[in-house]
């Protein structure tokens, strides 16, 4: 991929649906995010998939770092993906959806578990830029069977992004990996109409 200056932090974001381990070569990722669990021991989904691919170097890396809080970040290296050209994972846990239950209206920004989602993009691109990461692709964190919903996740997931990339030189791209093309058609329109939603959210600040 050239390398070009992007004008505008959206200039720098990719929506690509497609398997988080096997990147196509022309978006150059260097860094992944698993969406793992506390122990970081692996589990399901991304998690699972990853730790597959990265080999069982992964989890036994994975043993020394203490698990990782919800809302938390932590890196590691990519082991076995490094012949993919991914050189980082960055482990991050996602929180349990369980705001709303009853039925209250909550508007974005206002739940815990906002701020424990908004937490992890915050923490994981910090992980990111400061191991060099150049292009890092995000999958959608909490959305499978910890219930988050989609939309709701993927303002956070977008507003911290794009305020990040507002103020920071790294990583140089981000990547949406979105499992369905569903997915990737909600984080395209999202960006799409982001002039009407952003404005009128409110910011969640990190942990």
């Amino acid at each position: 991929m050239a390398s070009v200056e992007p004008n505008l932090p959206v200039d720098r974001v990719t929506v690509w649906r497609g398997d988080i381990t096997d990147p196509p070569a022309e978006l150059a990722v260097d860094a992944i995010v698993d969406a793992a669990n506390e122990s970081l021991h692996g589990g399901s989904g991304v998690d699972g998939a990853i730790h597959r691919a990265a080999g069982p170097r992964l989890l036994e890396h994975n043993r020394t770092l203490g698990g990782c809080p919800t809302g938390s970040a932590k890196l590691a290296p990519s082991f076995d993906l490094a012949d993919r050209g991914i050189a980082h994972i960055v482990l991050t846990v996602g929180p349990v959806w369980h705001a709303g239950e009853h039925g209250e209206a909550q508007s974005l920004g206002n739940t815990h578990e906002d701020v424990l989602l908004a937490n992890c993009y915050v923490q994981s691109l910090r992980l990111a830029e400061e191991a060099g990461a150049r292009c890092v692709a995000f999958p959608a964190i909490s959305t499978g069977v910890y219930g988050f919903p989609k939309d709701r996740a993927a303002k956070i997931a977008l507003g911290h992004v794009l305020g990040h990339l507002g103020q920071h030189s790294l990583p140089e791209r981000v990547v949406f990996c979105c499992f369905s093309e569903d997915d990737a058609d909600l984080y395209r329109t999202l960006i799409d109409t982001r002039g009407k939603w952003l404005t009128s959210r409110r910011r969640v600040p990190p942990l």
